[in-house]
Order: C-alpha cells, then sequence, then structure tokens
C-alpha cells in the first residue's frame, strides 16, 4: 500500500476556518467539563447574574453550535478533498477503500476519546457514522446537496416540537395527580406514570441542591467514580442521542458543506462582496434569532420548558445556528479574498492543521483540571471565571501547535490516524507551504 501523497493541496482558507473552530468550540465545551448540569440553564450552577449571565449570553448570541457546525461543514469538504473528487481524479475502488478505512478509525477514536477521557460530548463518533453515509453522496450536484442537507436540519423540528409538547403533557397531569393526592384520592396508572417521569425530567432538568452535590462529589472523586457517573450519559450520546438528531445535524450540515464546496464558496473562488453579503446577512439572521431565544430565556426565569423551547438543540435552533456558521465563515473567506489579518489567519491555519490532535488534548486538559483523578475543579468555577481557563488553554495549544508543525508535517494524531489508515507510518518532515495569497477585489 503506498503512502499518503505528500503533494495533497491545503486550502489555508479551510485550515484557518478549522483552526479557529477548535479552538471556539472550547468555549461551549468548557461548561460541560467543569458545571453540573448547567449548559443549557445557567440558573442550575455557576451563576446566573451579572459576569456569569453576560458569559452565557455571548455564547449563546454568537457561539452556540457555530463551531461544531464549522466543523461540520469542513467535514463534508474535506471528504472532496480526500477523494480528489472536485479535481476530477480517477474514483477508484482503493479511494473508497482508504475513505472508509478513515471514518473506522474515526469512530474507534471517537470511543477512546469518549470512554477513556470520559468526554460524553464526543463528535468523532457522530462524524465517522455521518461521513460513511455521506460518501456516496459527493457524487451530486451542489444543489442536491444543500437541499438534501437543509432537509435533514428540517427532521429535527418535529422531534423537539413533540419533545417539549410530551413535556407539556405530562405537566398537566401531574398538576392534576398532585391535586388529586393532596384529597387523598386514588390515581390512575397514567397519572402515578406521569408523576415518575416527571421526576426523571426534574431530576435532569433542574436537579436540586441534594442531587447537584452528588454529581459534584462524584466527579471529584477517583477515575473510577467519575467513570461510573458519566458511564449513562455516554452511552446516551452514542446510542439514542445519535440516531434521534445528532446523525442528522452532523450529517446535515456535512453536505451543505460538500455544497458549498463545489459551488467555490469555500475555496474562495466568489467574489469579495458575495462573501461581505454572506458574513452580514448570516450573522445579523443568526444572532437576530439567537437574542430573541436569549430574550425569552431570560423573560421565563430558565423554566424547564423556556429551556427545551429556546436554548441547546430548542425548536429554532438551526434558523440561528445556521446563518451564523455560515455567516463565520465568510468572514474568513472575505479576509482570504482581501489579504486581511495575514498573520492571524496563518496562525489559526497553523492550529487547523493538528484539529484532532487541540480536540483531544481540550478534554484531557479539561479532565485533568476539573475531575478528581487530577486538580478536582470541578463545581468549584463559576461561570465566567471559566473563560480564564479557556484562554490559558487556547495560549497553550496555540504555542504548542506551531512548535510542533515547525518541526513535522503533522500533528501527533493525525499521524496516527494516517498511519493506521495505511497501516504504516508516515512521513513527517515534509512541512506545508501555503501558495502567496494576494488581495483579489473581484
Amino acid at each position: 500500500m503506498s503512502r499518503m501523497s505528500a503533494n495533497k493541496p491545503r486550502i489555508e482558507a479551510i485550515d484557518s476556518l478549522r483552526g479557529a473552530a477548535v479552538l471556539g468550540i472550547l468555549l461551549l465545551n468548557i461548561v460541560s467539563f467543569s458545571l453540573p448540569r448547567a449548559y443549557s440553564d445557567p440558573s442550575i450552577y455557576g451563576g446566573a447574574e451579572g459576569w456569569n449571565l453576560a458569559a452565557f449570553a455571548v455564547t449563546h448570541l454568537f457561539f452556540e453550535g457555530t463551531m461544531r457546525g464549522l466543523f461540520s461543514l469542513l467535514f463534508g469538504a474535506s471528504i472532496l478533498l480526500l477523494s480528489g473528487y472536485w479535481q476530477g481524479a480517477n474514483q477508484s475502488t482503493q479511494t473508497g477503500d482508504l475513505y472508509y478505512r478513515r471514518m473506522l478509525w474515526l469512530f474507534i477514536f471517537g470511543l477512546v476519546h469518549a470512554w477513556g477521557l470520559l468526554w460524553f460530548g464526543d463528535v468523532l463518533y457522530w462524524y465517522a457514522l455521518a461521513g460513511m453515509f455521506a460518501y456516496p453522496m459527493r457524487v451530486l450536484r451542489a444543489r442536491w446537496l444543500m437541499i438534501i442537507g437543509l432537509a435533514l436540519l428540517a427532521t429535527l423540528v418535529p422531534r423537539t416540537a413533540d419533545k417539549v409538547q410530551d413535556t407539556i403533557n405530562t405537566q398537566q397531569t401531574v398538576q392534576i395527580a398532585t391535586q388529586k393526592e393532596r384529597q387523598n384520592q386514588e390515581l390512575t396508572q397514567t397519572e402515578q406514570d406521569a408523576l415518575a417521569h416527571w421526576e426523571d425530567i426534574q431530576r435532569w432538568r433542574k436537579p436540586d441542591d441534594a442531587e447537584l452535590a452528588r454529581q459534584i462529589d462524584a466527579l471529584q472523586g477517583n477515575y473510577g467514580s467519575v467513570f461510573s457517573e458519566l458511564k449513562p450519559t455516554i452511552i446516551a450520546y452514542q446510542s439514542t442521542i445519535v440516531y434521534q438528531g445528532g446523525l442528522f445535524d452532523a450529517l446535515g450540515m456535512m453536505l451543505i458543506g460538500m455544497a458549498l464546496f463545489k459551488a467555490g464558496v469555500l475555496t474562495a473562488q466568489r467574489s469579495t462582496r458575495f462573501y461581505a453579503s454572506l458574513a452580514l446577512g448570516g450573522i445579523g439572521i443568526g444572532t437576530a434569532v439567537n437574542a430573541l431565544e436569549l430574550a425569552a430565556l431570560i423573560r421565563h426565569d430558565f423554566s424547564l420548558l423556556a429551556v427545551l423551547k429556546w436554548s441547546f438543540l430548542g425548536l429554532y435552533y438551526d434558523l440561528g445556528r445556521v446563518p451564523l456558521t455560515l455567516g463565520y465563515a465568510g468572514v474568513f473567506l472575505w479576509l482570504a479574498k482581501t489579504a486581511r489579518l495575514t498573520r492571524v489567519r496563518q496562525a489559526l491555519a497553523v492550529c487547523g492543521r493538528m484539529a484532532l490532535t487541540l480536540y483531544v488534548s481540550q478534554s484531557a486538559l479539561g479532565a485533568f483540571i476539573f475531575y478528581g483523578f487530577g486538580l478536582g475543579w470541578y463545581g468549584q468555577l463559576e461561570r465566567a471565571e471559566l473563560y480564564l481557563v479557556v484562554a490559558g488553554i487556547w495560549t497553550l495549544q496555540i504555542l504548542a501547535a506551531h512548535w510542533w508543525l515547525s518541526r513535522y508535517k503533522f500533528g501527533p494524531l493525525e499521524w496516527l490516524w494516517r498511519s493506521l489508515v495505511y497501516w504504516q507510518p508516515q512521513p513527517m518532515a515534509q512541512q506545508v507551504r501555503y501558495p502567496q495569497q494576494t488581495a483579489n477585489n473581484r
């Protein structure tokens, strides 16, 4: 088996976007690393006033789902890059064989990432599954890729609506059952089931102080204690959550990314005016939708139903996330077209070239900093304070990425991934050189 070609083209705009995404995703993941049940609801833990509320507001307005969205778009683009389809290369059986080997090893990386480093929010597992479905669709025209991608995202809305309606129905039944209990009346089986279901919902969505203390104590314990506590969540994220929405989310955005790549959007082939319009329109629409959601959450004091409707994976989630994701892509591609902020883009491109290593190392650092087998800071910091930790991790990762890639061609995990795919060590010495970028103001 031949080694991976050293002449595979790299597109700096894509690498810089990927670098921004891998650093930016920590803004969201840090909350799940460190605070119990507070990702979508700051009223549960970590503070919901002052700077803590401001921290939640900023991440909800500008970053919720967008960094993962960028990852998914670029993963879709990488399918075309890896297969050579966009260049009209011969689509041999070997090309498909190598691609599916990549997905198989990515699947295994996802398992190790989730079960070894105990990161229940792992997306590598999801991407491996979605990537297997996306590859045969690479032959479709950009228009059809876009239509199918948007349709897959649209399927998530009725699922969320059903969840919200189920919660409303359960709440109404519980109110009736509670009133009957006060009057010493016998409950029907439906009412008993509703009470038990409501207790489960409350335990997860609005845990009491005793439940929060129990979780904090477990995650401040040894590795076995942390593993036991996170095991049910990891199982859920790699089973029911994948097939109830995660696969549709990842695959939908990948197909949109493939469509944008084929249309010349992600390769910086459109005009500067196009990218400026994409940036302004996407960011304008996305932040407007997210602002309406945020206002509703605060107005309803982060009630259970409000969080279900207007927070993470809520009814209008993709109406804000997708335009905002495209808007950020537009910003970076406009910068590439106009040759602005060259040093910043190149610095991010370095991070993008070893995104897998940085993504997994964030989980390793998060586990070490917050869980009991490391520093044990779980539940000890307020939400706003977490972003000092983020700044420290960013600094460490940016410096490490530049040091490493000034000496080697691939990041450590990127090298391991390629070597496993080809089942022989890949060369590490060659460094990547991007073509000189000049302003193009078409």
